[in-house]
């Protein structure tokens, strides 16, 4: 989520305990809309980054330094002017807007005790650093908002400095029970987007929250609440507000249970407690962890991209070839019924008259029926035979034909299908490299385009997720078609347990039997679930799995990779879930 009023206070308090007396030692203007603050404190040297992008406002302590440019920007030189040496008084925020003041301290030209407030506004498309006087007179910002921009507010040198009211929210560190009823209840809204709706710096993240801490349907109007529930409700949100006061913070990342980062906070988070939290020392930690994993995340959507849309692409393609295949073998079902023509006609061809447009004769295949077939009046009954025999052989050629074309053709549905699962699955360089070995080896893609160039590093080898449960059991589960050939064929054993969706592409999931003994009855569930949640089926609540010993698993020659066939097995639905699995490093 993006941050919030409660995860700015976290921040404050953090910098407050660290940079009370700290002195600024240098500053750097990396990025446009970035400012790297270097501060001596009494712990040693801390580096604060301080961002103002539209699409991304930060400000966390981090240890990593950045390339700065040759020439400082304007503003950078004007900050290195005015408190290039300056003491860090204090850090606030007003009420609980996403703004954070730096008090600051410094000796002008003159000599003389001046204070200056450098004010950093985390508002998403809005966000700004502004450089203010004692008197709040904007000396200069980061970016200039002129008339013409904004009819709320101007930023510009000389202008009063002051926080747009632009909504009509309280501040929840104010707030009380009595107050809380009046304005929340009042709502006819939900009751998650009542409460954000009517304080500042409440995220939807937050308001949801609450509601889970409280048991309340967030989705229910808020006019519906009992009113036992509303001052549960208000209770529950006041002793949030009150640790909030007391900077009784808990910083922590959810993971899923692929350890992709889902969401963070500053307090901890009941309503995500079917995934993974983890917890952390500090609030920049957190930030800086999780948007550097998002990142990763984002990073590998967009390396996937030219993939995905070339497999989505050629599967578009394939499906509709498939669909006019199934409909011209439609049009072949008439083939034995040209056939029996042609046998009647031969067998009763005494009988007909020269010339006749139709004949009616018995079918001895079903009791002697009569039939009536149409004729070439311009040919005899022996040649109109010959005619329905000629139809039956081509129908019957086209048949065999397309029977062959559209088992070629659904089995390189199948295969796109199940590349496009696992190119959504990807999370790393090398599971991407996979699927293109894999595209290259069944010719969707040119092989060169997946070399390496001489002399270049050995790509890092995309390796089968390991899970483990409580009790100590393995499961393996394949990450593309080729890791799910050499996982079932080269790395199980034979008396292992292989599962997979029944209906839905997916990965083959492996669980392996431990000291030779039976797997326990709740293995073969978890494994199921593995293999539900890594399938195309993962956002349905239930899913089938065929699972079978590993050895009744046979991949026909000449297959696609992926593809298996087996005869005996048995079936399960269960729902998609790896939470009760540990990932293996």
């Amino acid at each position: 989520m993006a941050l919030d009023g409660i995860t700015v206070a976290n921040i404050v308090s953090e910098m407050n305990a660290v940079m009370c007396g700290a002195r600024i030692n240098k500053i750097a203007q990396p990025e446009a809309d970035e400012i790297l603050l270097t501060v001596k404190t009494l712990q040693g040297q801390r580096r604060i980054l301080m961002s103002a992008s539209a699409s991304l406002p930060l400000i966390y302590f981090t240890q990593k330094n950045k390339l700065s440019p040759m020439k400082a920007p304007n503003f950078c030189m004007l900050l290195r002017k005015h408190i290039g040496s300056a003491k860090i008084l204090r850090v606030w925020q007003p009420s609980l807007e996403r703004i954070i003041h730096f008090e600051l301290e410094h000796y002008d030209e003159m000599g003389d005790l001046k204070k200056k407030d450098l004010v950093l506004e985390l508002m998403g498309k809005h966000s700004n650093l502004i450089f203010c006087d004692d008197n709040g007179t904007i000396i200069d910002s980061l970016k200039h908002i002129s008339a013409q921009t904004s009819s709320v507010r101007e930023v510009l040198p000389g202008r009063d400095y002051f926080i747009p009211k632009t909504q009509e929210k309280m501040d929840p560190l104010t707030a009380d029970r009595e107050g809380f009823l009046s304005v929340v209840f009042s709502k006819p809204l939900p009751v998650y987007q009542a409460i954000y709706q009517s304080y500042t710096g409440i995220s939807p993240v937050i308001a949801q929250e609450l509601c889970c801490r409280a048991h309340i349907e967030s989705d229910q109007s808020a006019k519906e609440l009992s009113e036992e529930e509303q001052l549960h409700l208000s209770r529950i949100f006041l002793e949030l507000m009150e640790d909030v006061k007391e900077e009784h913070f808990s910083p922590n990342i959810i993971y899923d249970a692929q350890g992709a980062p889902v969401e963070f906070a500053g307090v901890s988070l009941s309503m995500y407690a079917d995934l993974n939290p983890k917890s952390y020392g500090s609030i920049s930690e957190v930030l800086e962890t999780y948007y550097a994993q998002k990142n990763d995340v984002t990073r590998i959507r967009q390396k996937s991209a030219d993939l995905r849309h070339l497999v989505n692409t050629m599967l578009e393609r394939e499906a509709k070839k498939l669909d006019l295949q199934r409909r011209q073998l439609k049009d072949t079902e008439k083939r034995d019924k040209y056939r029996l023509y042609g046998e009647l006609l031969h067998t009763w061809s005494y009988g007909i008259e020269p010339g006749a447009s139709s004949a009616l004769v018995p079918n001895y295949y079903d009791n002697d029926k009569e039939v009536k077939i149409t004729l070439d009046p311009n040919k005899s009954a022996s040649e109109n035979a010959q005619r329905y025999f000629e139809k039956y052989e081509k129908l019957k050629r086209t048949y065999d034909a397309l029977s062959e074309l559209i088992h070629q053709t659904k089995a390189d549905v199948d295969q796109l299908e199940s590349v496009k699962t696992f190119l959504e699955q990807a999370q790393s360089e090398a599971d991407l490299n996979q699927i293109r070995e894999e595209l290259a080896e069944s010719g969707y893609i040119r092989k060169h385009d997946t070399q390496k160039k001489k002399g270049a590093s050995r790509p890092e080898k995309s390796r089968p997720w390991h899970y483990q449960t409580e009790d100590g059991y393995d499961i393996y589960v394949g990450k593309n078609n080729l890791q799910n050939d050499e996982l079932t064929f080269r790395f199980a054993n034979a008396s292992d347990w292989w599962f997979h969706s029944k209906k839905a592409p997916g990965s083959h999931v492996i669980a392996r039997r431990k000291d030779g003994q039976e797997l326990p009855d709740h293995i073969f569930e978890l494994a199921a679930g593995a293999a539900a949640y890594y399938s195309s089926a993962r956002d349905a609540d239930k899913v089938e799995i065929d699972y079978v010993q590993r050895r009744e698993v046979k991949k026909p020659n000449g297959s696609k990779p992926g593809f298996v066939v087996y005869y005996t097995n048995y079936s399960m639905t269960v729902r998609p879930d790896i939470s009760k699995l540990s990932l293996v490093p």
